[in-house]
């Protein structure tokens, strides 16, 4: 039995993953094949692409934040059904949580799924060279599979050719295609309203034109005979139990504004009981009646924050949940949600719901970014103070707090650790995101608290 899959990976950062990912997705699709997207590492607006193309919803295998049986069951889970598998790669092939090794890495992803891999080289500037890089690559760790090879910015025919002769005599593997330096291709902006551009399907004629140029230039036959890989075991680790019996309803925040979640978080709440019940605070939608938790994630409320200003009926009935006593956790833009207010970078200023005493300020440069360990607190019903989690920090503003109070947890990356957060009755609120699936056990408490407290409305 096989199993089609691949790994896009890149020499590094820049060198056209991305757009050729998205470009292979929509192209195969237009054959007619049911394509299913997955990320490497922890990386929200890439998956938001690949659903779009695929009509799947593009799932993030991390091999730090998950153990390596846990990656292999998100894998098989999400491509239950599908005819091709891609594995979008993250920075460098190698390039992960230590230097020293390839944990949380692109090839870790590679080995854990025992997929084949197709190296995306910028050729800009070279020919016979791209030899020596991809030669690099092949031989630089045991147990990695470069099945192909891609040549991005080529300038012209000619030039893709001498890649092509150089990489397959020196290195052994194929070369299957390229894109021309000229091709006037470029990804969209990655995050300033890019959820919304998706709904309303503005992107998808620069998706039908990446088709094309794929289509033109790479073979995709060879493609997808590279992809043919064995199938393997998958044994169920998150989702090993029947799931459990409704026993709570908790409201998720989900809609332009607030979409950064990962998928086996939310499924993982309705394995574990909960009944989740969505509602969108940019349309006007307050909290439902007769939840009992409230889950606030992240997202962009800084593009949308003069339309959630306004939204008086559904900041109020926010701030009523939360001073109800509904188990709450808020990550990043839902935290930012529940402050005062936020100041763009503009200098305009927008009032929030009032809930955490501070403002939050945006930047042009990024102010954190990168995998934590999240230790919890005394009081925190997510996270006791011994208990540990895993997720990620990635935000353009900071947060300035008005008077004092107690932190939600203690975060460590690799700057050293901080307190983070803000911890109150049964709100948990931060700029790191959680991902359940490195410790359940968070699913499990908040539903339990959840099951102790009177239902909203």
């Amino acid at each position: 039995m096989t199993q089609r899959r691949i790994v896009i990976a890149g020499t590094g950062s820049g060198v056209g993953k991305t757009t050729l990912t998205i470009g292979l997705m929509a192209a195969l699709q237009r054959r007619g094949l049911v394509v299913q997207g997955f990320k490497c590492g922890p990386d929200y607006i890439d998956p938001s692409y690949h659903t779009a193309v695929t009509g799947r919803v593009s799932r993030n295998l991390d091999s730090w934040m998950l153990p390596e049986d846990a990656v292999k069951e998100v894998f098989a889970r999400g491509s239950s059904g599908a005819d091709i598998s891609i594995i979008e790669g993250v920075m460098g092939f190698f390039d992960g949580k230590n230097p020293a090794n390839n944990d949380g890495s692109t090839a870790h992803i590679s080995q854990i799924t025992e997929s084949p891999v197709l190296l995306v080289v910028n050729c800009h500037s070279m020919a016979r060279s791209a030899a020596a890089i991809v030669k690099g690559f092949q031989h630089f760790a045991q147990g990695v599979h470069i099945a192909g090879v891609i040549a991005n910015k080529v300038g012209s025919v000619g030039h893709y050719r001498i890649v092509k002769t150089a990489v397959e005599q020196e290195c052994g593997i194929p070369v299957i295609g390229y894109l021309l330096r000229e091709a006037d291709i470029s990804i969209p902006e990655r995050h300033l309203g890019l959820i919304p551009s998706l709904e309303r399907g503005e992107l998808d004629g620069f998706f039908a034109k990446l088709a094309d140029l794929i289509s033109e230039t790479v073979d995709l036959d060879q493609l997808l005979a590279i992809a043919e890989a064995p199938a393997f075991d998958a044994r169920p680790v998150l989702f090993a139990a029947p799931p459990a019996p409704k026993r709570v309803k908790i409201a998720v925040a989900k809609d332009a504004a607030f979409h950064f979640y990962y998928p086996e978080n939310l499924e993982l709440m309705e394995q574990y009981g909960a009944e989740c019940v969505y509602f969108s605070p940019l349309a006007g939608e307050t909290v439902p009646t007769g939840v009992q938790g409230l889950y606030l994630g992240g997202g962009f409320p800084e593009e949308f924050a003069s339309t959630l200003s306004r939204g008086e009926g559904v900041l109020a009935s926010i701030r009523q949940a939360v001073q109800a006593g509904l188990p709450t956790l808020a990550e990043c833009g839902g935290f930012m949600y529940l402050t005062e207010e936020i100041v763009t970078t503009d200098g305009s200023r927008y009032p929030m719901a009032g809930v955490i005493p501070g403002k939050v300020t945006m930047q042009t440069k990024l102010a954190a970014l990168g995998y934590r360990e999240i230790f919890g607190r005394a009081g925190n019903f997510l996270l006791g103070s011994d208990d540990v989690a895993r997720g990620h920090e990635f935000h353009y503003s900071t947060f300035a707090p008005r008077g004092e109070f107690a932190p939600a947890y203690e975060t460590k990356g690799m700057r050293g650790t901080k307190q983070e957060g803000y911890l109150a009755g049964n709100l948990v609120a931060g700029y790191t995101h959680f991902h359940f699936g490195s410790n359940p056990e968070v699913v499990v408490r908040w539903i339990e608290q959840c099951r102790e407290v009177q239902a909203y409305g």
